[in-house]
């Protein structure tokens, strides 16, 4: 089991800068896959980036490369989204998630275990 806390979300403005982090606990994370998924009301979950185990690798969404940097800290068991030039659609619920596999790194179904996410607000 491992388990996933994300904290740092908070009300932000337009353009701002903020980082996310996600702790994890349980069972050795560094040889997981973690992404990073949002969900604002009334749409659905959507994948926002990802990083493997040795975070060599990297995924975006197209709605946020170039905007958001993924990475982990193996020796802290932390992986942080740090997220600039925030925009108004940013906002949602931020989740990370966690995968002892390589399944596809898009898809919510791939993740095993999920914390309980955290808010992030942009005002415009």
């Amino acid at each position: 089991q491992v388990q996933l806390v994300e904290t740092g979300g908070k009300l932000v403005q337009a353009g701002d800068s903020l980082r996310l982090s996600c702790a994890a606990s349980g069972r050795p994370f560094s040889s997981y896959v973690v992404g990073w998924f949002r969900q604002a009301p009334g749409k659905e979950r959507e994948f926002v980036a990802g990083i493997i185990w040795s975070g060599a690798d990297t995924w975006y969404s197209s709605s946020v490369k170039g905007r958001f940097t993924i990475s982990r800290d193996n020796d802290k068991n932390i992986v942080y989204l740090q997220m600039n030039s925030l925009k108004p659609e940013d906002a949602a619920v931020y989740y990370c998630a966690a995968q002892s596999g390589m399944r596809n790194v898009y898809l919510a179904e791939s993740y095993d275990y999920w914390g309980q996410g955290t808010p992030v607000t942009v005002s415009s």
